[in-house]
């Protein structure tokens, strides 16, 4: 690469990594700058790189060896230990964008570019191959609206301002709190992740930027991001917010990661919690903490499909394609008498969604119903409920209070939750690949 090398990194940012042989190693994810206080432009120092698995990894701009407009070029090992933002490193893309600044150029004063907003930072590779921050794409903020305003879209600006490619010596604010960008471009940045993926995203947040995020998501969102964040995270945000909207986030959440999360919290917290929330939404709650989180009764979901016996084949089909129902839960009909919500009436017995399939959709699901599988206890052992999915080679299990109503089922997730390490969802991979 020349000395002259400059590179955008809103362009750089999805491009494909590859090692000397030619193999894919990944995606850029994003660009890791480091400011100094006796040099005003930021020294680029890695990129952080997706790797099979939604791993992000972290790549020194030192093993980077090309980068042209479809790709770039790595040298020598690259770690896959997951990446994990230090102190006084700063993410590009996910910091920096969109961030209010100040522009001292006087051309810029005199086109009314004095407040601006970030949208592009050049970095360029110098004669002792570092790379550094030399200029800065921005966009004039409109007028009478904050730079910051969590309103504003990317579309909007891009209708409504004009842009001017800026001297990085000619910005202020870039490197300052008080202009960060709002955790709706964050967002943005990382809108194509799944969820556990998101979550891990999250997950390396600070605890102020995790903060901000949680807020800007929608309830139904957070909710699911919550059921993968691992506990400490998940008390964390649940207790920086109000309180009422505490209390509508754990109405999205599963009923038994709702329970869970409301287990670890301090009991006079949670039991406000409870008050806030639906009466027909805290009900299950309150059944599912009342058991022990080891035993069937605590590791239940509330929600499996019940329907009654006079209910078609072709009803039970429908009820199962729902898009919000988990797998597991969609692998079983549970059939009891009603009322069909849990705590239901006596519990009659199961249908597999493969018997379904096999089956004419006028039919009756009460003509198919296996009995074989007896339902487990409330009290029922963790190790008593694994060996009962491992010996039938079931994903998900009934479970019946001392009355015979099917109150929730356990399902095989369920299960791994509570046999896995508590750290499992932190656990660091050092594995590494080699050119």
């Amino acid at each position: 690469m020349s000395a002259s090398t400059r590179v955008f990194v809103a362009r750089l940012t999805g491009l494909s990594v590859f090692d000397p042989l030619g193999d894919q190693v990944g995606r850029v994810r994003d660009v890791v700058v480091m400011f100094a206080v006796n040099r005003p432009e930021p020294r680029a120092i890695g990129l952080v790189v997706e790797v099979p698995g939604r791993r992000r990894v972290f790549v020194p701009m030192t093993r980077v060896t090309s980068i042209d407009a479809g790709a770039v070029i790595t040298t020598g090992l690259v770690n896959m230990r997951r990446f994990e933002q230090r102190v006084n490193e700063v993410l590009v893309a996910a910091e920096l964008f969109d961030r209010a600044v100040r522009v001292t150029a006087p051309e810029a004063v005199e086109a009314g570019f004095a407040d601006a907003l970030v949208e592009d930072l050049a970095i360029e590779q110098g004669p002792r191959r570092d790379w550094l921050g030399t200029r800065v794409f921005v966009r004039q903020a409109p007028t009478g609206i904050s730079p910051a305003s969590k309103a504003m879209s990317r579309l909007t600006r891009r209708r409504s301002g004009k842009t001017m490619l800026v001297d990085i010596r000619d910005v202020v604010g870039l490197h300052e709190q008080a202009g960060a960008q709002s955790a709706e471009r964050l967002l943005e940045t990382y809108d194509d992740l799944k969820v556990a993926d998101l979550a891990e995203v999250i997950h390396d947040l600070n605890p102020k930027r995790r903060a901000e995020v949680a807020a800007a998501l929608d309830d139904e969102r957070l909710a699911d991001v919550l059921e993968e964040l691992p506990e400490d995270d998940q008390v964390e945000i649940i207790a920086g917010l109000d309180t009422e909207r505490a209390a509508d986030v754990l109405e999205a959440m599963e009923p038994d990661d709702a329970a869970d999360l409301l287990a670890d919290l301090p009991p006079e917290q949670a039991e406000q919690l409870l008050q806030l929330m639906e009466p027909d939404e805290a009900a299950p709650l309150r059944r599912l903490l009342s058991y022990d989180e080891n035993t069937a009764g605590g590791m239940m979901t509330t929600e499996p499909v019940v329907l009654g016996p006079e209910a078609t084949i072709a009803e039970a089909l429908a009820t199962v394609r729902r898009e919000e129902l988990a797998p597991a839960l969609a692998s079983m009909v549970y059939v009891c008498r009603p009322p069909l919500e849990a705590p239901t009436g006596r519990y009659l017995g199961l249908v597999h969604f493969q018997r379904l399939l096999r089956e004419p959709p006028h039919g009756a699901i009460g003509s198919i119903i296996d009995k074989e599988i007896e339902p487990l206890a409330a009290g029922a052992s963790l190790e008593t409920v694994t060996r009962t999915l491992a010996t039938y080679n079931l994903v998900s299990l009934p479970v019946v209070d001392d009355d015979g109503r099917l109150i929730g089922a356990v399902t095989v997730d369920d299960v791994l939750d509570h046999i896995l390490p508590e750290d499992w969802r932190e656990e660091r991979h050092e594995l590494e690949v080699r050119p």
